[in-house]
């Protein structure tokens, strides 16, 4: 069973969420502007926040339930996921804090960098976690349908946003995870990333630095 399942598109996205970590960090410590405007005014923001809804939702719905049944037995294990769910529900108030903080013009400024500061610790804990321990015990436990069916709820809550979702997620990806992504998707999957998705992507100023 190990050697059937592959957690490449896991990989992928939670590497393009700690580098818009690093984006979201960037806009709220510029000194040359408004970090409150920049970030309220940030695109990349709004597509941070509807990914990582996904992902976790789909993970909520899709990947724990099956997970906690088939570790009904272990207690131990069971606390694992607990974990996960514990951390979810940390990190979504932590967003809806920093969306508080950009509608607030007297005490917005001043919060906002701590709050992107708690938001990175919480979620680069939750991501690393997740593969350390969490992804080896998957691996361990649910059967490939069981991870297909996780992937397939995962990609219908995308679909409305497929191309830039896609887009995003391969953004600074080196060639071979590149490579290995994309031979996942079929040939004109391929074919539109590569000739239409990507390019109308880059073409955007997700984060405000005129590049």
């Amino acid at each position: 069973m190990s050697d059937t399942i592959d957690f490449t598109l896991m990989y992928v996205m939670h590497d393009a969420l700690r580098r818009d970590l690093e984006h979201i960090a960037k806009a709220t410590q510029r000194t040359d502007d408004d970090p409150r405007r920049i970030l309220a005014a940030a695109a990349g923001w709004e597509l941070f926040k509807k990914v990582l809804h996904i992902h976790h939702t789909a993970e909520d719905e899709a990947l724990w339930p099956p997970l906690r049944d088939a570790l009904a037995s272990r207690p131990d294990d069971l606390a694992v996921v607990d974990a996960m769910e514990d951390e979810h529900a940390r990190i979504d108030p932590l967003l809806d804090a920093v969306d508080a903080a950009l509608a607030d013009r007297e005490r917005g400024p001043e919060q906002l960098a701590g709050l992107a500061d708690e938001l990175a610790v919480q979620l680069t804990a939750h991501l690393t976690h997740e593969e350390d321990v969490t992804l080896p015990l998957i691996e361990r436990t649910l059967t490939p349908p069981q991870l297909l069916n996780f992937g397939g709820v995962h990609a219908a809550k995308g679909a409305a946003d497929g191309p830039v979702l896609t887009a995003w997620m391969l953004e600074g990806a080196d060639e071979k995870t590149l490579a290995a992504t994309l031979a996942i998707l079929p040939e004109p999957v391929r074919a539109a990333y590569r000739d239409e998705w990507r390019p109308a992507y880059v073409a955007k100023d997700w984060w405000g630095t005129g590049a």
